[in-house]
């Protein structure tokens, strides 16, 4: 007994030690590449290179502006705003590679996004959200089936009958009659069945997850609409929805988090001004290109333009056109593995994006990142937003509802039992926050154990 206590102790060990090797490894990777982001340029150009850079900025800022001009104004505005959008990083890139200044930019912008990179898996070894084996097969699964969803892939892949042949009783939307989804999950329950699942869109997948966490059974999700970006967090594959189906005898359990906007589930995020008011309009679902250029510019600069405030946690923001809130943060688009991704379900926070562009010096200021104000990135447990109206439109994971102002966002933290496939292609890894580069240099150094604030001794 104490021999294999030992051996265990000593395995327990030997893996710390391989994590903080692996740590370590990592953030003498990121000092180097951001070493070599600096070195490359001013091997190429010397001190010039900050003139360089200088112009890179500058064609960023024009590039800003015209995008600005192309949404928030119309006529010859607009057509001069496309043309800046597309002239200036062009003219960028032209300059660049006649002074022969192209590859060594390239490089350089490489070798900073790998430093960012691998400076916040460094800080943080990874969480991979707890996983608890299937052991017993569900005897009464229901499975929803929106056949309309993803341009129609419950049938091309054949779902209803895979779904029957592995025990599920299956119910389809019934494509010419309205139908209330949650009624028919709440029966569900009540003739017993003992999973949940749904084929479709994540609007669709948010109300069924909601009686199924109030009920507290497990729920699985088939990727079959358009985008599925949760079935995407979850790691799951959009191009095979039936292999979720593994998820019934073959699975893991996770305990995932949902958010609500008042008493409206969403398992993605709560979008609202610009975009929440866009979807309104009844020309949308057609042409969603044309109804977005048609109506943005009275929503950014009319009389009518949304002016949104947003209490999260104790962090008051004022003066947004747009605001969108996520059940989990969405990941940076220059330093996480997958951009536009949420790297865990598990956090028990709501990521809030906050936008805040009302002039062309502001949309020129964005480039500067968060510092601009333009654009302010939170994590909060709570969320209220308000306006000076008495109700406010949202899209709730694609649908547009309207509720009474103020709409307080909260999370439900591990509210949903998700049962996914235990072999999952995508499967998420978390990386730290942003990069502390002091921190960072430390454990290059072998000063700092990861996952810690304080220096070894």
């Amino acid at each position: 007994m104490g021999r294999h206590g030992g051996n265990t102790r000593g395995s327990g060990e030997a893996g710390a030690a391989a994590v903080r090797e692996d740590s370590a490894g990592r953030a003498r990777l990121a000092v180097l590449a951001l070493l070599g982001s600096i070195l490359v340029p001013l091997v190429a150009a010397g001190l010039r290179s900050v003139l360089w850079a200088l112009v890179g900025i500058a064609g960023l800022a024009l590039a800003a502006v015209g995008v600005w001009w192309t949404l928030a104004h119309t006529g010859g505005l607009r057509a001069l705003g496309a043309a800046l959008s597309l002239a200036a990083p062009l003219a960028v890139l032209a300059l660049f590679a006649t002074f022969g200044m192209l590859g060594p930019a390239l490089v350089s912008l490489a070798l900073w996004v790998l430093a960012l990179t691998a400076a916040r898996t460094a800080l943080a070894p990874g969480h991979i959200a707890s996983e608890q084996a299937v052991t017993e097969a569900p005897r009464a699964p229901w499975v929803l089936m929106n056949p309309r969803s993803g341009g129609g892939k419950v049938d091309r892949f054949d779902l209803v009958d895979k779904a029957r042949a592995a025990g599920c009783r299956v119910v389809l939307l019934d494509v010419g009659r309205h139908q209330d989804v949650t009624e028919l999950a709440r029966q569900a329950v009540t003739e017993g069945a003992d999973l949940l699942a749904v084929a479709g869109g994540d609007g669709t997948q948010a109300l069924v997850a909601e009686v199924a966490a109030r009920h507290d059974l497990p729920f699985v999700v088939i990727p079959a609409g358009t985008r599925n970006h949760f079935a995407l967090d979850l790691g799951l594959d959009r191009d095979d929805p039936a292999a979720a189906l593994e998820a019934l005898t073959h699975g893991v359990e996770l305990r995932i988090d949902l958010g609500y906007a008042a008493d409206r589930v969403f398992v993605n995020n709560a979008s609202f001004g610009t975009y929440a008011s866009v979807v309104t309009d009844p020309a949308y679902r057609d042409a969603k290109a044309r109804t977005t250029l048609r109506t943005l510019p009275g929503l950014l600069t009319g009389e009518d333009a949304p002016r949104l405030r947003t209490r999260a946690d104790r962090t008051y923001v004022d003066g947004l056109q747009a605001l969108l809130v996520s059940n989990n943060p969405y990941g940076r688009a220059v330093d996480a593995a997958h951009p536009g991704r949420r790297e865990r379900l598990d956090s028990g926070l709501l990521g809030v994006v906050c936008v805040r562009v009302a002039s062309t010096a502001q949309a020129a200021r964005m480039v500067r990142g968060p510092r601009s104000g333009g654009l302010v990135r939170l994590s909060a447990g709570e969320v209220v937003v308000e306006a000076d109206t008495d109700t406010l439109p949202v899209g709730i994971d694609g649908e547009h509802v309207v509720l009474p102002s103020p709409v307080v966002c909260r999370s439900a933290p591990g509210a949903l039992r998700v049962r996914v496939p235990r072999r999952r292609p995508h499967a998420p890894r978390v990386s730290g926050g942003a990069a502390d580069w002091l921190r960072v240099a430390r454990l290059a150094l072998g000063r700092l154990s990861p996952g810690r604030g304080q220096d070894e001794p």
